[in-house]
């Protein structure tokens, strides 16, 4: 079955919730006219971001990052966007320089043996391009929601980042169920792999489909300690998360007609934790 079958559904108050992202997302362009930018990780809250932007013809530029370690099926849904929306994706890639000189010092898959590479490794892919993706701007869209983990249980609307640079979270009140009804009812390109499991997708490397029982982000850097699967992109430097306190999600993901927190969380049943 595919997420829309298995987690799209119409809550109580979505059409409020709805109408309060667009708000949200009108707000902010006129704020930061010419200087606002959607950083989408082309997972399926940053699409739905893209299409309400697209649909209201916002004045928001949409830009992504090429890590050099996506999956084939993410950046597929560049085009597909350019095609869909007619809007121009912004890619932003690390330095060949540094990935060469990283790969060259530390291996290819020096994100597996320590922390500190796998922090020095999104630094350079992800961290490096970001800050070339908002120079010159005031203000950034994400999709990031509360329910998406513990980190971000208290995201709010619109925040400053550590830059003071707007962070608007449009959808930070969404639940999942909200993300798959929009896409479903509104023919929202998505990545397939959502279809296999994976609710929240990074780069290859990083990312395996999750198992019935584990939470959202379990499928990021599963080798790692629970304490905070963050990349360094939506994590202040002066919050106890980049010292690693948090813990992980309690969020469970339930098909169409359950609930959160009953016995059948997003996953596979028949994929074990340890699955590579």
């Amino acid at each position: 079955m595919s997420a829309i079958e298995l987690y799209a559904r119409k809550t109580a108050g979505f059409e409020e919730r709805l109408a309060h992202a667009v708000q949200v997302l009108r707000d902010a362009a006129e704020r930061h006219p010419g200087a606002i930018v959607q950083s989408t990780s082309l997972g399926a809250e940053d699409m739905v971001v893209t299409d309400l932007i697209a649909r209201h013809a916002l004045p928001i530029a949409i830009a992504t990052l090429d890590t050099g370690k996506l999956h084939a099926e993410t950046l597929a849904l560049i085009p597909a966007i350019e095609a869909r929306y007619g809007r121009t994706v912004e890619v932003f890639r690390p330095v060949d320089a540094d990935v060469i000189h990283f790969v060259r010092e530390n291996g290819d898959d020096a994100m597996y043996r320590s922390v500190a590479l796998r922090k020095a490794c999104c630094a350079m892919r992800k961290l490096e391009p970001l800050a070339r993706m908002l120079a010159g701007r005031s203000a950034w869209v994400t999709g990031l929601r509360r329910e998406q983990s513990n980190q971000r249980g208290a995201v709010p609307f619109s925040e400053c980042d550590d830059q003071g640079r707007a962070k608007i979270n449009p959808l930070a009140d969404w639940s999942w169920a909200d993300v798959w009804h929009y896409i479903a009812t509104h023919q929202v390109p998505h990545n397939p792999l959502h279809d296999q499991f994976m609710p929240s997708i990074g780069c290859a490397p990083c990312t395996r489909a999750i198992a019935v029982g584990e939470d959202f982000r379990s499928g990021r850097w599963w080798w790692e300690d629970e304490s905070a699967k963050e990349c360094g992109l939506h994590v202040s430097q002066s919050s106890d998360v980049s010292q690693g306190n948090a813990g992980p999600s309690q969020v469970s993901l339930t098909p169409a007609g359950g609930g959160l927190g009953t016995s059948q969380p997003w996953g596979h049943p028949d994929l074990g934790a340890s699955h590579p």
